[in-house]
């Protein structure tokens, strides 16, 4: 396989290119600024125009610079730099609809709401079935050749409680949105049923005062109400499912853990009472409480939940554990350093709830259909009146079907079929170690053909060691190693402590170091003993200006050998004009995760393309590059320099995700389409980047783009339905070929069938 490597100058553009054949390039992304939100929980929403109602109410209060509302959740999240709850909640009141600020201690409260709706909407449903059931027995009755029609009046006392109490909802809803100046769900599904039961009752009447014996219609009333409370149900049960991640990463929050004071006493507190600093004790089997660092004890660590890591994970002294992991079967004393919001667990609900909260793209679509559907569906109701009123003059056919009309036309499917798809992808996703920043992430995700990795710490261990060490003539090795580790004393980069771990290991007395100054992608120069000293890449040594040296060979061969090699020289005495001389050269070592090459393998199988970004010489990138099976090398280049290549293959007309870990990686994260950051680097690489992975496994980068397309999948495939559902359905109602109950049974499957579809997401696992 060929590869491309490129080698970038000092000024950011490239120096050269070997041609081991060419490779194509990739596209970028924005960040946006967090302004504060504020969640409210949102009643009487029945289809996508509600939500969509509520969304221009809450726009337009002074502050608010944005709203989005999830029908699936029924919330509403709110940003803007002043917003006043008692002014949002009070809009959405006049718009028709309830709604209550959701924070942590009305968790509680919105729960056994919930349940109570729950309870009460069965009660309901189990009265309307009772009341229905001898209407349709009649009905069926009759198909079969037994004519048993319940006498009028007993019709009309089964079938007025199912309009009037247990079809209250739909008059006060519809009232509030009429009101309101709007029209939804609730309107079309009173106008229909009080349009069958007020014909029903008229000829009752007149059949009453004038004899005969009319056909009445209170069975369809009923049925269609009774069919439409069934089929919420059904919906708000299934949405309740789309959450369950999310409520499965909540629960690990325990509540209680063992402090131990510092006269060595233990009790049990509440964890809200731990303060940074204090000594948690974390028994057999228990759920960690709190974000720490151990100080005494050894056990292995349950980390599924949070990372989908399904093996345990070893925990010794100077370890950082997780809240929300198990405890194995060893005795942690843990030193807490985060606790209440700034905890891992917690920050991982806070990202999965914006996720869900957020509105993808593609919705804006449903949002315009939304906005013109139900006043265009009274219009085709009016129009098939009149139009059956002209054409067959009998006024109950033509009743009947404009009531098939609005009864079948609810948009409920077409405002679920976005937010419950994105609700279980990002919740099942988070299952299994990738949090998805918000929808459009997701959506970006799906588009994604090329992936550019940094490689140290990504495609790596990130756990360097020196393999090497060669001293120019008359240099011993300990000298090179001595002041190499003065150099990196106090640096955390990845070679500094494999510098630092040798020295350690070798018993070397490291002297000390001034004037340090760290040249970012170049290396590090400081004054010892008097001198100036400089370890760093063989672009630094060309900055520099040191000529040939008689290391080169060897250097080459280590390249050769994939390893990195830093140049150790001097720049003379303060003061002093002395050509820089080099003392030497360390070869570093840093093993590929076991994992890479069958992540590198699952990108191509999935016709993506892949790149390595990295600044290491061209002979470690390209060894690398072979053994992975990489597409392409930009190698040598400067921090600020994985931007400009991520540029670069934007404009060659690619959609680019860039995979990072490290602080270096944070401007290439953000240029790119689509950010991935791993969660074992920087928190300013996770910061910037859309979706972030839990673990550092290469392998989850195409689980990520997976589920991405997977759940998109889902929501064109609930979209397709809702559109074709109404598109076949309302002609078919309009033409007299469905009854009012057959419409009711199909609208509220309609509703079931997406949210149940998008469910099937819970299913996905990573290859």
């Amino acid at each position: 396989m060929g590869i491309t490597i490129v080698v970038w100058n000092g000024k950011g553009y490239p120096m050269d290119t070997m041609d081991i054949i060419a490779g194509p390039p990739t596209r970028g992304a924005t960040a946006a600024a967090t302004a504060p939100s504020l969640d409210l929980a949102i009643e009487g929403m029945t289809c996508a125009s509600c939500a969509g109602r509520v969304e221009r109410a809450l726009r337009k209060i002074p502050g608010v610079e944005s709203a989005a509302v999830n029908l699936a959740s029924e919330t509403a999240r709110v940003t803007g730099a002043a917003i006043d709850s008692a002014a949002l909640v009070a809009a959405v009141e006049r718009a028709g609809y309830g709604a209550r600020e959701i924070n942590s201690t009305s968790d509680a409260d919105e729960a056994a709401r919930r349940d109570a709706g729950a309870r009460r909407d069965w009660v309901h449903l189990g009265a309307a079935a009772v009341l229905t059931t001898p209407l349709v027995a009649a009905m069926f009755l009759a198909l079969v050749g037994w004519h048993m029609a319940l006498p009028g009046w007993l019709a009309l006392v089964l079938a007025t409680p199912v309009q009037f109490w247990i079809g209250a909802r739909f008059y006060n809803a519809g009232y509030k949105a009429v009101r309101a100046g709007s029209a939804n769900m609730d309107v079309l599904v009173a106008l229909g049923t009080s349009a069958a039961y007020g014909m029903s009752l008229y000829l009752l009447v007149r059949s009453w005062l004038m004899g005969g014996a009319p056909a009445l219609y209170f069975d369809s009333s009923a049925v269609v109400i009774t069919l439409i409370l069934f089929g919420k149900i059904l919906e708000s049960r299934a949405k309740r499912q789309t959450g369950a991640a999310l409520q499965a990463l909540t629960a690990l929050r325990p509540e209680r853990a063992t402090l131990r004071g510092p006269d060595g006493t233990e009790r049990e507190v509440a964890v809200s009472r731990i303060a940074v600093g204090d000594l948690v004790v974390v028994k057999p089997g228990e759920r960690i409480a709190v974000d720490g660092r151990v100080r005494a004890g050894e056990s292995l660590i349950d980390l599924s939940m949070l990372t989908g890591e399904s093996v345990p994970v070893a925990r010794v002294p100077g370890d950082s554990v997780t809240g929300g992991a198990i405890n194995g079967d060893g005795l942690l004393l843990v030193e807490t350093t985060a606790i209440g919001a700034e905890t891992t667990l917690a920050r991982i609900i806070r990202l999965v709830e914006s996720a869900q909260a957020a509105k993808a793209p593609i919705q804006k679509l449903v949002d315009r259909v939304a906005a013109v559907f139900v006043p265009a569906v009274l219009g085709v109701a009016l129009v098939t009146l009149v139009g059956w009123l002209l054409t067959a003059g009998t006024v109950e056919h033509a009743i009947l079907c404009a009531v098939a009309v609005l009864v079948i036309a609810c948009p409920c499917a077409l405002g679920l079929a976005t937010p419950t798809a994105v609700m279980v992808g990002t919740g099942v996703a988070a299952r299994h170690g990738i949090l998805i920043k918000d929808a459009e992430t997701l959506e970006q995700a799906r588009r994604v053909d090329t992936v550019a990795f940094d490689k140290t710490g990504t495609l790596t261990e990130g756990h360097p060691t020196v393999v090497a060490l060669q001293p120019a003539t008359g240099i011993e090795p300990g000298e090179v190693l001595r002041l190499a580790a003065a150099l990196q004393r106090g640096s955390g980069h990845p070679l500094a402590q494999a510098v630092l771990a040798r020295a350690g290991a070798d018993g070397v007395d490291v002297p000390p170091a001034t004037d340090v100054k760290a040249l970012p992608g170049r290396g590090i120069e400081a004054m010892i003993g008097g001198r100036r000293f400089a370890l760093g890449s063989a672009r630094l040594r060309g900055e520099i200006g040191v000529e040939a040296s008689a290391l080169d060979a060897q250097t080459q061969e280590l390249e050769d050998q994939g390893r990195t090699v830093s140049w150790l020289i001097d720049r003379g005495a303060a003061g002093q004009a002395e050509p820089p001389r080099v003392l030497g050269v360390i070869g570093f070592g840093d093993a590929l995760k076991p994992s890479a090459r069958g992540a590198i393998a699952a990108l191509h199988a999935r016709g993506v393309r892949v790149a390595l970004l990295t600044g290491d010489n061209r002979g470690s990138a390209k060894v690398a590059a072979d053994a992975l099976g990489i597409d392409e090398v930009s190698a040598e280049i400067l921090p600020e320099q994985k931007a400009v290549a991520v540029q670069c293959l934007r404009d060659a007309g690619r959609i680019v995700a860039m995979v990072g870990d490290g602080v270096n990686d944070a401007p290439a994260l953000a240029a790119a389409d689509l950010g991935i950051a791993m969660a074992t680097g920087s928190d300013v690489a996770m910061h910037t980047a859309g979706i972030t992975l839990m673990r550092g496994d290469p392998a989850l980068v195409a689980a990520a783009l997976d589920i991405s397309r997977k759940t998109f999948g889902k929501i064109r495939q609930g979209l397709f339905w809702a559109f074709v559902f109404n598109t076949i359905g309302i002609p078919l109602a309009a033409f007299g070929f469905l009854s009012p109950m057959i419409a009711g049974a199909a609208m509220a499957f309609s509703s079931v069938t997406v949210v149940t579809n998008a469910l099937l997401l819970r299913r996905w696992k990573p290859a």
